[in-house]
């Protein structure tokens, strides 16, 4: 199940008023106020949700409370639920795989067990009035840095990849959470949350999963270290 604590802000995107009454699926009584009290069985994923406005228009953060992983949803039409859904599952999903084939995960990915597992967690949803104040900080920087960033370019992300590219931007940036014994980085814990939970990995194939990642990553960087010194050379030699 996706469940989605809802800001107040969140909560008010939701709803919508109907013949002079208010229609939300946000339930204002979750089972618990704090989420982590909230028990979960193994195909449940909890996500907060945040609402601002920028540019006249409706945009929806939406963080994973475990990882840190983060979708910013841009151009929204207010209280139309089913599109959030729908657009919110193909971000996560389309993200999370480009960044596993990227860094060459492709031997610990099970198309069939994943497609299953994440046809079990999207098929129900729940809404709750529910906060969560460390996530909420990480968020509140988030939508500063994405406002920013509007503000440079002039204009929200004009498509799905433009928008994914800015996801990747924030979900490889380091961040620390009550917990943790160390920074972390939300796409690193995102793709071993998933291999766990999706393609039901054990300990010993994550960590083989993990060693493979961070080379990978290290050889990325490298390379854009390189060409970072070839155009830097190249711009000396021509001044």
């Amino acid at each position: 199940m996706l469940i989605f604590n809802c800001t107040e802000a969140a909560s008010k995107f939701f709803s919508r008023v109907h013949k002079g009454k208010k229609v939300t699926p946000v339930d204002a009584n979750p089972p618990s106020s704090i989420i982590e009290d909230h028990e979960l069985s193994g195909a449940d994923e909890q996500w907060l949700v945040h609402a601002i406005t920028v540019q006249r228009k409706h945009v929806l953060l939406v963080i994973h409370v475990k990882t840190r992983y983060c979708l910013i949803l841009a151009d929204l039409k207010k209280a139309d639920t089913e599109d959030f859904v729908a657009r919110f599952i193909d971000r996560w999903v389309h993200g999370l795989m480009i960044n596993a084939h990227l860094h060459k995960l492709g031997p610990w990915l099970n198309p069939e067990l994943m497609a299953a597992r994440l046809l079990q967690t999207c098929e129900h949803q729940r809404f709750y009035r529910r906060s969560h104040r460390s996530a909420q900080k990480h968020i509140d920087e988030i939508a500063w840095m994405f406002q920013e960033k509007v503000a440079h370019t002039g204009s929200l992300p004009p498509d799905e990849t433009a928008a994914m590219v800015f996801d990747a931007q924030m979900n490889d940036t380091p961040r620390n959470s009550k917990g943790a014994k160390s920074y972390f980085f939300p796409d690193e814990e995102m793709t071993l949350h998933w291999l766990r939970h999706y393609c039901f990995l054990d300990d010993v194939q994550l960590h083989a999963a993990k060693e493979r990642r961070q080379q990978v990553a290290r050889e990325l960087t490298a390379l854009e270290h390189e060409a970072w010194l070839k155009e830097y050379e190249r711009e000396n030699s021509n001044s």
